[in-house]
């Protein structure tokens, strides 16, 4: 387990303690955070000393880097760390046959941790005079639509539900489906956020959003905890509880729907718990609820967030594509 109050020197510390106690940002947040500038460092430290060469970089303490360490960073050791993690990156830790280089979605992230950290040493305490990343532009990702459930698909998969935590199971993937929430949301819930017909969501960054409950949640719901277990201990109030009696975990409810898809025949290898995020949202605007009012649902900071998803099913495109002169030409010849 990495912990940065043990692991992370003064000056990286202040900066992780300061986004998760004033910025209020998740543990796994600070965690990642932590983690890219671990990383960061290391490699730092290992190409300015020739003793360090041979060595693994998770062999390589960041504990001795100091402030005027910090201030030594130019933009061309950022541009030399982006290229070491495009090339030379081992895509999977764990893995012996893993492949070399993250893709652009990945360093993205980590220049995002390089801004948020210089730019609170710059702007925010003052200990650096110039910023070296102020300047420095993002890798370009590569956009793609999200994939989602049809309502077909998402109907087989309510259907197929069965077993020793049917209702548990069930009441989950309603509230994916309907309510849209994210993982993190759904694991954190509380007995005490059922609050007449609506769901208190604790979203992203601390901020609290209502979800209003439709017929098949709030009846979910009921038959859910009609058979739930009371237990006593820390999980006491927990929503879900897992076959040990604790709050159920991500991982918990990443393996349940996994199997759920799969009994269903539908490909547990391509859909997940995130997805039925997806496809909360795409049904909702495929069935004339506004844009903005699914940005409120899933709890969106940005509407363009919300609106990647009114390009998978549009109907404007689908009378343009039938617009066309040309739309009822065929070959003949092979008629």
């Amino acid at each position: 387990m990495n912990d940065y109050r043990t692991e992370a020197p003064p000056v990286l510390r202040d900066f992780l303690a300061y986004h998760e106690t004033i910025k209020a940002h998740s543990r796994r947040t600070v965690d990642e955070y932590f983690l890219d500038l671990r990383n960061f460092f290391r490699y730092m430290k290992q190409i300015r000393d020739p003793s360090l060469k041979d060595k693994r970089l998770d062999e390589i303490s960041i504990l001795d880097v100091d402030l005027n360490f910090v201030k030594t960073v130019t933009l061309t050791d950022i541009y030399g760390y982006m290229t070491y993690l495009s090339r030379d990156r081992v895509q999977h830790q764990n893995s012996s046959a893993s492949d070399y280089g993250l893709n652009s979605a990945s360093r993205a992230r980590k220049i995002a941790t390089f801004r948020s950290f210089y730019n609170y040493l710059t702007n925010k305490v003052h200990l650096l005079s110039e910023n070296p990343v102020k300047d420095i532009d993002s890798p370009k990702t590569m956009k793609s639509l999200p994939k989602y459930l049809t309502l077909d698909q998402s109907i087989q998969l309510l259907g197929s539900v069965d077993g020793k935590n049917r209702e548990r199971d069930y009441c989950i993937l309603t509230l994916f489906l309907n309510c849209g929430l994210r993982i993190s949301e759904l694991v954190g819930l509380n007995l005490n956020d059922i609050q007449d017909e609506a769901l208190r969501i604790l979203g992203k960054g601390n901020k609290v959003r209502i979800v209003y409950l439709n017929d098949a949640c709030k009846d979910a719901l009921r038959q859910y905890l009609a058979v739930r277990r009371p237990i006593v201990g820390r999980d006491c109030n927990a929503m879900f509880l897992s076959e040990q009696n604790k709050r159920i975990s991500r991982s918990g409810v990443h393996a349940l729907v996994k199997k759920h898809l799969g009994e269903a025949g539908l490909d547990a290898a391509e859909y997940s718990a995130h997805k039925l995020r997806h496809t909360a949202a795409t049904l909702m605007l495929q069935n004339g609820v506004d844009v903005k009012a699914v940005q409120e649902v899933l709890g969106h900071e940005h509407l363009n967030t919300t609106e990647i998803y009114t390009h998978i099913d549009n109907e404007a495109l689908r009378v343009a594509a039938r617009a066309n002169p040309l739309s009822k030409i065929t070959n003949k010849k092979n008629k």
